[in-house]
């Protein structure tokens, strides 16, 4: 593969700099450009009226269309893929992605994902973590807690991690991200910070997706109560209109925010949009 795209010199002599950013493709589909490394995040590429697999015989229709094709993205260092769901890796990751390409994931995401001829995909058990290194810099990518289904339908839903992103230099963190996955708000969940205080920006998957009335994916009440817990610098929400499945709107998840008083650290962002991951000053 060919080296990510690099940031700009920082005008002092030091080293290469480079503002962390995201590009939102759709659904929990990003670019993120950080530490110098490229990664993809869920990749979902069907689109509008392609139906995605949710298991179980289930399937939802998509309203949108991708911002991106696969072929259109930039080199890739790895993918990050919380779960194995039809609209977070879809038949067109599948037939396109390149198969050497590293997969950090679940274990079990792993093994199928191995199946298909996926041979980098890495599962990563709770807490556990896998390291990308170039010119000085470690971006460390760690699984975090997640459940998909309340009480015992969690059982039925495939295993599902967030992941921490953290970005090192001369052993000094320079940047910290944490990509919800597609978990509800559960008290597993209250270990986070008390691992990982200090997190300056989230990326929340949200849209209270409801398959025959039960609640798996945060709606706006339980994404705002995330926020309170995890208190992050910066939160942008994704993961919130693309399918009939998803059913609060974004719009909810904002006026939460401004009704608890920090609607000033959301940062939305449109299909196609590119968005500095720092924090607002």
């Amino acid at each position: 593969m060919r080296p990510a795209r690099r940031g700009t010199a920082d005008g002092g002599g030091g080293h290469v700099t480079e503002q962390p950013q995201v590009t939102f493709i759709g659904t929990a589909t990003t670019v993120l450009r950080i530490g110098g490394f490229t990664l993809l995040t869920d990749p979902n590429f069907l689109h509008r009226g392609q139906r995605a697999y949710l298991g179980k015989g289930l399937w939802s229709r998509r309203r949108t269309d991708p911002a991106l094709r696969i072929a259109q993205l930039p080199e890739l260092d790895a993918v990050v893929l919380s779960h194995l769901h039809g609209d977070h890796f879809d038949r067109v990751a599948r037939r396109e992605l390149d198969r050497k390409l590293p997969i950090v994931t679940t274990p079990a995401a792993e093994r199928k994902l191995r199946r298909w001829g996926f041979r980098a995909a890495e599962g990563l058990p709770t807490w556990s973590s896998r390291e990308l290194h170039r010119d000085g810099t470690t971006v460390r990518l760690t699984s975090m807690p997640g459940q998909h289904g309340p009480g015992a339908l969690d059982v039925l839903m495939p295993d599902v991690m967030g992941t921490m992103i953290d970005v090192e230099r001369a052993g000094r963190r320079e940047f910290r991200l944490y990509v919800t996955g597609d978990t509800l708000n559960r008290p597993l969940l209250t270990a986070i910070p008390e691992r990982y205080p200090d997190i300056d920006a989230m990326l929340i998957h949200l849209g209270g997706t409801k398959v025959a009335g039960i609640l798996l994916t945060m709606d706006a009440r339980q994404g705002a109560d995330l926020v309170d817990l995890i208190r992050p610098k910066l939160t942008v929400p994704i993961h919130y209109d693309d399918y009939g499945v998803f059913r609060s709107p974004l719009a909810h998840f904002v006026d939460e925010a401004r009704r608890r008083g920090w609607v000033k650290q959301v940062r939305t962002i449109a299909r196609g949009e590119t968005a500095p991951l720092t924090p607002p000053s």
